[in-house]
């Protein structure tokens, strides 16, 4: 559901702007949700998302993983087993922690990225309609500042527990 909102250049109030964030947010999930079902990749949106996670920020824990995507570790257990099962992925030792599992791509994945990365650029690509590439990078950074702001202000987990995955 989109919000009835009047586009102008004029400043949005805060309360109209967190509403905007969100819903924006969801259309865009939604979209790449949509295009990554249509695509035929022989992946779900959320193996899709992992996979773009773990090329964004390889070797990392697959706690770590979890938490950036929102997912519980679990659910993203399952998109690792369906990612290694196609030869995408390896789960690696953690030389710091040897209950933990860093993830790693494989040679293989390279193609199914860049089709992942493809469709992401077609919803990007016109979520961005009719902006110019300055204004594309303002809110870029834009958002990239609000995101570090929220994530340096969200509570620590209890001492140790991130550290035995």
């Amino acid at each position: 559901m989109s919000l009835p909102v009047k586009i102008s250049d004029e400043a949005p109030t805060s309360d109209l702007l967190g509403l905007l964030i969100v819903d924006t947010a969801r259309s865009l999930r939604t979209a790449f949700e949509n295009r990554i079902n249509d695509a035929g990749l022989g992946l779900t949106p959320g193996e899709a998302r992992a996979l773009i996670n773990i090329a964004d920020h390889e070797g990392s824990r697959q706690l770590d993983i979890a938490s950036r995507m929102g997912v519980e570790p679990m659910t993203l257990c399952t998109y690792l087993d369906k990612l290694q099962a196609l030869g995408l992925i390896e789960r690696q030792k953690c030389s710091a922690d040897r209950r933990a599992k860093r993830i790693a791509l494989t040679s293989t994945s390279d193609e199914m990225i860049r089709r992942i990365r493809a469709e992401l650029h077609v919803i990007l690509d016109q979520a961005t309609s009719g902006m110019s590439p300055q204004r594309k990078h303002d809110l870029e950074v834009s958002l990239a500042l609000l995101n570090r702001n929220l994530v340096g202000d969200c509570p620590s987990t209890p001492s140790g527990a991130d550290e035995k995955r």
